[in-house]
């Protein structure tokens, strides 16, 4: 049945590459608005191993923005709801779903040595920037989603390495919080970010100012992540 669902893949990057897109493991933290989308196109560009990570259950105020969110999931865990459409796409695929928040005192449970890569779809500062230092020590490939709110402009979307991410409050912010922390990443990753930022109605909800989204710029976001791992592997191996 693979040979059928890649089909298409393999007219593009050949049967060797889709094969080793299978093989590799991959564990996303945060399946909201950027990483339900993320999980998708990689399911459906041929990843088999794939750990899916978060702690929240779908809320009505996600049906805007995020894959998993629909008037009939809400109140389920984001993690069951994603593995049970992605073994749907792949019924052959490994799709394990964690419902769990990833923190300090959390961090052992991962294993994050084990991954051929990581993809940082997380939103707590604190918690993103712990997940980035600890992904830079392992030989795994990180990959990061910068702030996707308060964005419009698809065409504002970009990559490039951490260090040289401009006009991102997210990105700023963590390197506010390594500055004071004095740890820094101890090598390069990629990140997708938008360099615009509108101006916000606002809402306060339980003490935290919430921000704008729309589903357009997060699924790119998403997708834009999957994009840098699968040609990531269009690269001759060592």
């Amino acid at each position: 049945m693979e040979e059928t669902i890649f089909q298409r893949t393999e007219l593009l990057i050949g049967r060797e590459k889709v094969e080793r897109l299978g093989k590799r493991h991959v564990i996303l933290f945060g399946v909201g608005g950027v990483g339900s989308w993320c999980a998708e196109s990689l399911v459906r560009s041929g990843i088999r191993h794939l750990t899916i990570v978060d702690f929240d259950t779908v809320n009505i105020t996600n049906i805007n923005r995020q894959l998993v969110a629909t008037m009939d999931t809400i109140g389920h865990a984001k993690v069951d709801v994603l593995r049970e459409r992605l073994l749907s796409i792949n019924p052959d695929a490994e799709i394990i779903a964690i419902q769990e928040r990833f923190t300090e005192e959390t961090a052992a449970l991962f294993n994050l040595g084990s991954y051929d890569y990581i993809i940082d779809a997380i939103d707590s500062l604190k918690n993103k920037a712990r997940l980035i230092l600890m992904a830079c020590q392992t030989k795994a490939i990180l990959l990061s989603s910068m702030g996707a709110a308060l964005k419009m402009n698809p065409n504002r979307i970009q990559v490039d390495e951490f260090w040289k991410v401009h006009g991102d409050p997210l990105a700023r912010a963590l390197r506010h919080y390594f500055k004071r922390q004095q740890e820094w990443p101890e090598k390069k990753f990629l990140c997708v970010f938008s360099d615009e930022r509108l101006e916000n109605e606002g809402e306060q909800n339980n003490g935290t100012h919430i921000n704008g989204t729309v589903a357009h710029i997060t699924a790119i976001f998403g997708f834009t992540l999957a994009s840098l791992l699968v040609n990531d592997m269009q690269k001759d191996e060592p």
